[in-house]
């Protein structure tokens, strides 16, 4: 049975990566911060044996820490990266919310870091050995701008998570580093026009046919391949 643990699986694209994951008999470790509150995560679980919640607050070093521990040596399959937060669409020229930035960089940037080295050795004890983010196209680098704080963490978890397609290459670990589309989700907005269904069936295909002549690349959910 093939392993995935998902981070932020309490909504939106999350929540539908375990729900079709689930469906495939999947065995999914459902990741969110507050599982006494994650209502349809809840009844996912009462509807899927194969479905098992864990606390997790992927910005704080001691909660992963804490799931380590609870999981540890348990072969994962695949790893998902979902967890991310939005913030403030605030511009260049507009006073800089250091403390805001920090939030947005510590859950969007360096918690999927955290995430991959904590998990390193499960994933490398896994039979498909894939490390999945997922980002966004802002962080290219070649777009349009705006949106400073989201588009800078999502370009620097870009460039994490490049680097390690090339070092972890040696342990056979594969790494997908996919934009969703704009997914109707809190986040995304009800005006956006995927939905989740259609983002994560699209991402599903992308992580299957993950290799390694693509490990490493920067694709959205169609497949197509986005600028650095």
């Amino acid at each position: 049975m093939t392993t995935i643990l998902i981070t932020g699986a309490n909504r939106g694209i999350g929540l539908e990566f375990a729900t079709q994951y689930a469906a495939d008999g999947a065995e999914v470790i459902a990741c969110c911060r507050a599982p006494e509150r994650a209502e349809a995560l809840n009844a996912l679980v009462g509807s899927a044996r194969n479905v098992r919640v864990a606390t997790l607050d992927v910005s704080d070093p001691k909660s992963v820490a804490s799931l380590k521990n609870d999981l540890g040596d348990m072969p994962i399959d695949i790893l998902i990266n979902n967890a991310g937060v939005g913030g403030s669409r605030e511009r260049a020229r507009g006073i800089i919310d250091a403390e805001g930035w920090l939030r947005i960089f510590a859950v969007n940037s360096i918690a999927p870091v955290t995430m991959a080295a904590a998990f390193h050795d499960n994933l490398k004890a896994g039979r498909d050995k894939k490390l999945v983010t997922i980002t966004s196209q802002l962080g290219s680098i070649a777009g349009a701008g705006g949106a400073y704080p989201y588009s800078a963490s999502k370009a620097a978890v870009n460039s994490f998570m490049h680097g390690l397609s090339k070092e972890w290459a040696r342990d056979g670990i594969l790494v997908g580093i996919f934009h969703p589309g704009w997914v109707k989700t809190d986040m995304g907005g009800q005006s956006a026009p995927v939905t989740p269904a259609q983002s994560v069936t699209g991402l599903r295909a992308q992580i299957a046919e993950l290799s390694a002549a693509n490990s490493g690349s920067f694709r959205d959910y169609t497949g197509r391949e986005i600028p650095w």
